[in-house]
């Protein structure tokens, strides 16, 4: 093809220093990366200045923050790199046998101790070589996937999500009241009134005091007494274990955890949610990405 003599030919090599530069935000980390020189990697960053007309990173205190052009280029550049160098790399089926790799996964607490066991024993039969590392889900911040810290994420997404997320649903989930063995609720039916009358362990990642429980009762005119707020549901199973405490936790996230305790239906309805497994789009094509995607699926066991 023959560009037209008042068009400048672009040069493709400053989309991957930009891509680097923009994950690093250094323009030394950069040139490390890049196995460049830092003034080579200067250079290139003064030639996407001109190029894009745009300062891209600017000076705060002693590092770089990137302008508000750079955060716009951000997910598109890095979606153009990768979209090449898939393009130019061999499609090659990996022995999972022979793989050596970790693969980070971002889930609740609930979800690690009722899935992992499942999760590392499939993994260890096929892919002995690659390590699961589970790490706390403290926040829906979806940059560390951007970023391909994480590898894949469980959680609730809402019914819009992002380009720079992929989804699949996992399974469906909903509310149930736990106590331990031998409580005073385990012995007869219960009502809501029984329910608001007992002595309730709040689970919030933030810490809030409110919650779905509390909506739904509320629209019922009943309320319930919370003794105790915990950021996770593993850690309010425990405490209803050991206390008279109730905790009202997602029946599937929780199953292992609730073994020898008293497991009930809430005596009002409460909203269905879906669980779903979260990517980035630069592992789509990955093939060791795929294999665990779908070994987590079929852990999971999606029922609709």
């Amino acid at each position: 093809m023959r560009y037209p003599e008042t068009m400048t030919t672009p040069d493709l090599n400053l989309l991957v220093a930009l891509d680097v530069l923009l994950t690093e935000g250094n323009v030394t980390r950069a040139a490390k990366r890049l196995h460049l020189s830092a003034s080579a990697m200067s250079r290139a960053l003064a030639r996407l200045r001109d190029t894009t007309a745009d300062p891209l990173l600017v000076r705060a205190g002693r590092g770089l923050v990137p302008t508000p052009r750079a955060l716009e280029l951000r997910s598109q550049v890095s979606a153009l790199v990768l979209a090449a160098q898939s393009v130019l790399r061999p499609s090659v089926q990996p022995d999972l046998q022979k793989t050596t790799r970790t693969v980070t996964l971002r889930t609740s607490e609930g979800f690690a101790e009722n899935f992992g066991p499942a999760l590392i024993e499939r993994t260890s039969s096929e892919a002995p070589g690659v390590r699961l590392r589970f790490v706390q889900k403290l926040d829906k911040d979806s940059s560390q996937m951007r970023e391909g810290i994480i590898d894949l994420e469980t959680g609730v997404v809402a019914k819009e999500i992002g380009p720079e997320v992929k989804a699949q649903a996992l399974f469906r989930d909903r509310f149930v009241g736990v106590v331990r063995a031998g409580h005073v609720l385990s012995k007869r039916k219960i009502t809501s009134a029984r329910y608001a009358c007992a002595r309730h362990i709040g689970i919030s990642r933030q810490g809030l005091e409110m919650g779905p429980i509390d909506d739904a009762m509320n629209a019922m005119g009943l309320q319930r007494e919370v003794s105790a707020i915990v950021g996770g549901f593993s850690t309010a199973v425990a405490l209803a274990r050991a206390t008279d405490l109730v905790a009202s936790v997602p029946e599937r996230h929780t199953g292992n955890l609730r073994a020898g305790m008293h497991t009930f239906a809430l005596p009002f309805e409460t909203p269905e949610f879906t669980v779903s497994l979260l990517w980035h789009p630069r592992f789509q094509s990955d093939a060791v990405h795929q294999w665990l995607r779908q070994i987590v699926v079929e852990t999971c066991d999606l029922r609709t």
